[in-house]
């Protein structure tokens, strides 16, 4: 079965950012977004209804940033915080992050190339450029984690998060379908890292497909290669669509 089949006008979809829609960068603030995905993920929130959302680790602010003039229903920080497809916002309570940020500043200042990354309710430690010491960033985080109530760690690409250990993907996703417009809908989730998979484990208990890009093991039903494989296959989606049933969207009131 291919994007093309799955993304059928009854489905909700649910999409990861980095790495899945968009290439993963050196830096979080060096994130590249084509043009024409804007346009794409436009066309996409007509096709269904509404029921498009990015599902994400990073937050709202700066998801809106990159996909501006775009708004979309959309969860930052791993569903810490959350805006629902009318605009209102949810917000989970948060727990201190004291100890964590003292403990991954520390380490930053303490070797080159490590990026501490303070998100509401969420503290991330980045060693993209420091491969070597993954395994001393993780050790750290998880010393401050284990005196630190509330929270949970979180391992994803080159990154090590401190969150609130309510907060996950799979939660924003199901938030998300007990509201219009995503209520009622066959739930498809895309996402690439291992922060996305209680993601693809939702979505497939309630009936939908977990589709992860990039190689690796996954609970996910279905693969694609790549962020370019995906966006290109979501322009096929788009296009494979009757031409008059797009001229009838783009003419709504």
């Amino acid at each position: 079965m291919t994007l093309v089949e799955i993304l059928y006008p009854s489905c909700a979809l649910f999409l990861d950012f980095d790495g899945t829609m968009v290439d993963i960068a050196p830096q979080p603030n060096a994130v590249e977004v084509p043009g024409p995905l804007i346009a794409v993920l436009q066309e996409l929130k007509d096709y269904l209804q509404g029921a498009v959302a990015v599902i994400s680790g990073r937050p709202i602010a700066q998801l809106d940033a990159f996909l501006q003039p775009l708004e979309l229903a959309i969860a930052g920080v791993h569903g810490t915080e959350r805006r629902d497809a009318h605009g209102e916002m949810h917000l989970l309570n948060t727990h201190p992050l004291d100890q964590v940020e003292a403990a991954a500043q520390a380490l930053a200042l303490a070797h080159a190339g490590l990026l501490v990354e303070n998100k509401r309710g969420s503290i991330a430690l980045h060693y993209r450029q420091r491969p070597d010491l993954e395994d001393l960033c993780v050790a750290t985080m998880q010393d401050a984690v284990s005196t630190s109530p509330g929270l949970t760690l979180l391992r994803g690409k080159m990154v090590v998060e401190a969150k609130p250990g309510g907060a996950s993907k799979g939660r924003a996703i199901e938030d998300f379908l007990r509201e219009p417009p995503f209520a009622g809908r066959t739930p498809v989730f895309i996402g690439d890292d291992i922060t996305d998979e209680v993601g693809f484990s939702t979505v497939q208990r309630l009936g939908g497909i977990g589709v992860k890009v990039g190689e690796g093991p996954s609970v996910a039903w279905r693969r694609i290669a790549d962020p370019t494989a995906l966006r290109r296959d979501l322009e096929a989606a788009i296009a494979s669509r009757p031409r008059q049933e797009r001229l009838n969207e783009r003419t709504k009131p």
